[in-house]
Parts: structure tokens; C-alpha cells; sequence
């Protein structure tokens, strides 16, 4: 496989602790967190990292872990020094989304006057972040691209009235089962909210297939994040 420069690894990983770890020991666990605080942190200079709680919107998920790598052997020691801690042996991965960086075909007439480079993903650390998987239709990808560009120049065009609503997106195809892992990053939720409703009218659609589940998650720090549990 070719990846062109500066092309990232991008995986978002959801776990649910075990109830018999919230049994443990006071000290015990504070153990447990403090290692796995220490491990993840070893990678700080190899990775792009970010903790995020889901205690209170989800049921089956209650940490988020965001991971940007150079390289995919990064993501893979990255996951397997986690899983070999304490806390790791009580952590069930519950949701896993892999992808990759790369320019969108759409970008060169939507913003021919944006200078940034979108191969690299660039955290805006907001207090939340909403990751949303999706599949298109087959239909989609027989459209001629003209009429592709069409319709994605109006999606554009209604994410342009939330610019505090920032978007990072990573592509899947041939990597993992969605095609699309977009992450929206904001510091108020009824924003993303209010973004969602409008694209519901939007032409392209009836083209998506597939767009859940869809994560709300709070961006903390990885003591905080744990200590979240309980």
C-alpha cells in the first residue's frame, strides 16, 4: 500500500470496565490507574493521544481513547502496552474504529483558498468530541462525480454555519467495516445537535447507509478520565 506523506493512522477505541474492578481495593485501584496513566503517557512522544469519559451517555461504553500515529505498528504497541496493565485485564473493548488520513476529492473546489494540509489531523482539545461512523450507499459511488460534487458542495455549505463545530475526517476503506470516521469537536453540544438536524434535509442523504452509533464524548485527562469510573 502507497501512503502519501504525512498520511496518519487514526483509531478511536471505546472499553467498558469490568464491575468486579469497581470491587477492588481502594489502593488497589488507585494502583491500577496510576500504571495505566504511566503507560499511556510513555507513548505521549510517539502518538497524538487523547482520554475522553462517556460516564452518562452510554451504557456500553465509558472510556474513549483518540490515537494518531505516523505509523500502524504505533497503534498496535500502543494498544497491547495498555491491555498488559492491571487495568487493562479488566478493560472489554467494545467499539473500535480504524482509519486513515488522506485529502478529500471534494476539497479542491469546496476550498480552493484553504492552505492547510488535511493528511494531518490536528486536535482542537474542545471539551466534546462526537465520533460518527458511516457507510454510503453503493448507489453513491455510481453517481457521476459531477453530481457527487454538487451534493457535496451544499453538505459543505450547511457545515459552514457552524464553524464552531470542527470536523476531522478519516477514511476507512479497505481497513476497517464503516468508510468514515468523522470526529466533530465542540465546546457546546446543542451546536452539533442543531449541525445533525440540518443535514437531515441535505441532498446526499438518502446516500448514507449507515451512520450509527454515534458517541458523545467529554474530553478529560487520562487521571480523570479513570478515576471517572468509580
Amino acid at each position: 500500500m502507497t501512503i502519501e506523506k504525512k498520511q496518519q493512522f487514526v483509531r478511536y477505541a471505546f472499553y467498558k470496565i469490568d464491575p468486579a474492578w469497581r470491587r477492588l481495593d481502594s489502593d488497589l485501584k488507585n494502583q491500577s490507574i496510576n500504571q495505566f496513566v504511566e503507560t499511556l503517557n510513555n507513548f505521549n512522544s510517539d502518538l497524538i493521544v487523547r482520554t475522553y469519559s462517556l460516564m452518562g451517555t452510554r451504557s456500553d461504553a465509558e472510556i474513549m481513547i483518540w490515537s494518531v500515529s505516523g505509523e500502524l505498528e504505533q497503534q498496535q504497541s500502543f494498544a497491547s502496552g495498555l491491555m498488559a496493565t492491571t487495568l487493562g485485564s479488566y478493560l472489554e473493548i467494545t467499539y473500535s474504529y480504524f482509519a486513515m488520513t488522506r485529502r478529500s476529492m471534494y476539497l479542491d473546489t469546496h476550498e480552493v483558498n484553504d492552505k492547510k494540509d488535511r493528511t494531518v489531523l490536528r486536535p482542537m482539545d474542545r471539551p466534546y468530541l462526537f465520533v460518527y461512523p458511516f457507510i454510503k450507499t453503493h448507489e453513491w459511488y455510481q453517481l457521476p462525480m459531477h453530481e457527487r460534487q454538487r451534493m457535496m458542495e451544499q453538505h459543505f455549505e450547511v457545515g459552514h454555519k457552524y464553524p464552531e463545530v470542527k470536523v476531522h475526517t478519516s477514511y476507512s476503506f479497505g481497513l476497517d467495516d464503516q468508510e468514515f470516521v468523522l470526529g466533530f469537536e465542540t465546546d457546546n453540544p446543542s451546536r452539533f445537535l442543531d449541525l445533525v438536524m440540518d443535514l437531515r434535509h441535505a441532498e446526499q442523504r438518502p446516500y448514507t447507509q449507515k451512520d450509527t452509533p454515534i458517541f458523545t464524548c467529554i474530553l478529560k485527562s487520562a487521571q480523570e478520565t479513570l478515576d471517572a469510573l468509580g
